[in-house]
This record gives C-alpha cells, structure tokens and sequence, in this order.
C-alpha cells in the first residue's frame, strides 16, 4: 500500500504551525519591509519588523510548507543578531540540499519533512530571504 502524496509531509503538527501566523500582523507603517518569492513555487511573502526583529509582521501567500516556515521564522527571530540573519538563507538552503547540518535556529527540524520536496525548498526560503530583503534597504521601506 502507498503513502498519500505529502503523507508525512502535512502532518497535523506541521499543519498547526500554519494557525499562529495571524499572532504576526503585518504592518505597513513598520521601519523595516521587505519581501520575497518563490521561483520555484510562486509563493510570496512580505514582512515587517523593528529594530532587533520586534514586532515582527507577515503577509503571507504560500503553501502549508512556506506558512510553517514563516511561523518558526517569527517565533524566534526577535534580537537576532544581523549577521547572522543574513547567512541564514545560504545555510538553510544548504541544509535543505542536503551539503550542510541544519543550521541552528529552534524548531528548523520541523521542516525536516519538506526536505524530501525540492519544489518547496523555495516556500521554506522566504520568511528568511524577505528579512534579508528589509535589512538590505537602507532605512527600511515603507
């Protein structure tokens, strides 16, 4: 007997992490926006943010797999250091392609699943890659 397609992909957990993003409003007036697509997918997203990553806000138009990311992006970008916040997407996409460890940051490991996907190794991307956005703008955009 075969496994659904995205059986063990769109588990319940992973699914869950998809509800929280309407704690992270994005809002338009922030200092800090930027944004990010998926070439592979089509997936998009924008985020806002204050100094240190505070209050952070997404708009989101993805699949489960990017909503989850955007949500584990959110819990714990806050005081995150900028250098390291620009690394991030080269890391995980190296994580994702399977040339490097998972790079630390809490609860990455709940995209392990998605790395059976490559087609959505773009949608896990962009949460970090619009945060690279913003922070490349001199002065934030608004």
């Amino acid at each position: 007997m075969s496994r659904p397609p995205g059986g063990a992909l769109y588990s319940p957990a992973f699914l869950s992490l998809a509800v929280e993003l309407s704690r992270y409003p994005f809002d338009g007036d922030a200092p800090h926006q930027g944004q990010a697509v998926s070439r592979t997918c089509g997936s998009s997203i924008r985020i806002s943010f204050e100094e240190g990553f505070g209050s952070v806000g997404l708009q989101v138009a993805a699949c489960a797999v990017g909503q989850a990311a955007a949500a584990i992006f959110a819990r714990h970008c806050k005081g995150k250091d900028i250098g390291d916040m620009m690394s991030m997407p080269e890391a995980i996409g190296r994580w994702l392609d399977g040339t490097s460890d998972m790079p630390q940051w809490p609860d990455l490991q709940l995209l392990e699943p998605a790395i059976a996907y490559p087609g959505r190794h773009g949608a896990i991307l962009l949460p970090w890659r619009a945060a690279v956005d913003a922070l490349g703008k001199a002065g934030g955009t608004r």
